[in-house]
């Protein structure tokens, strides 16, 4: 089996339990209020501004490693400045940058950054494309679609939806071209990292979802 058909199958299990998360599901099905939108953007902006960072980390470790060396620059050429469009997309949804930026990251969304610099930094740099699988297929899987939803509950207009409806198509490009990084990968010491990397993002990143307030969700609960 090649080593992407290996990485869905042994992350398949963690996946699907933060596809399980109440705030995720609820943001699929536009049943989401605006402050819990602008709530969620406000975690993505502060995850997403540590991605291109978390990439210079991963590549200045991988220096062994030519081909994923390359694949990292490609990665760090197209996600610079990601972070800009989720605050033009707080703006344009009525919040505010600023305060966005001056919340910082909510403690589970922390733990998901403080996770992924120590293990590029002690553990296997290589885990990080574990990382790039959860995000980008996450994005792949649900960002046009929860941007639709809550777009026609909200009636939010197209530019406070940015970050989701081009990453949904971004990121589709992104797998093509990752699945067959992943198929290229034969170190088992490497596959290893990136599938014990990407179960725990899953749960790292469902927690991140677990954490945003869906006051109006809880109450009717």
């Amino acid at each position: 089996m090649p080593f992407f058909d290996q990485l869905v199958d042994q992350t398949a299990a963690a996946r699907a339990a933060m596809l399980r998360t109440p705030q995720l599901q609820a943001g699929l099905t536009g049943q989401i209020d605006r402050a819990t939108y602008i709530a969620y953007l406000t975690q993505a902006y502060h995850h997403v501004s540590h991605t291109v960072p978390l990439m210079h980390e991963a590549r200045m470790r991988l220096g062994h490693n030519p081909m994923l060396v390359a694949a990292l620059d490609e990665y760090i050429a197209e996600e610079t400045g990601h972070e800009a469009w989720i605050l033009d997309d707080i703006a344009a949804a009525g919040g505010d940058r600023a305060a966005a930026i001056a919340a910082g990251p909510s403690d589970a969304t922390a733990a998901m950054i403080a996770f992924a610099y120590d293990t590029i930094r002690h553990g296997n740099p290589a885990a990080f494309f574990g990382m790039v699988f959860v995000l980008e297929g996450t994005s792949i899987a649900f960002a046009q679609q929860g941007a639709e939803a809550v777009q026609a509950s909200l009636g939010l207009p197209p530019a406070a939806f940015r970050y989701l409806t081009s990453h949904g198509a971004l990121d589709q490009e992104h797998m093509v071209f990752f699945e067959g990084l992943m198929n290229r990968i034969d170190d088992p010491a490497d596959r290893i990292a990136i599938v014990a990397m990407a179960k725990a993002m899953f749960g790292l990143f469902g927690g991140m979802f677990a954490a945003i307030p869906m006051e109006a969700i809880d109450v009717a609960a």
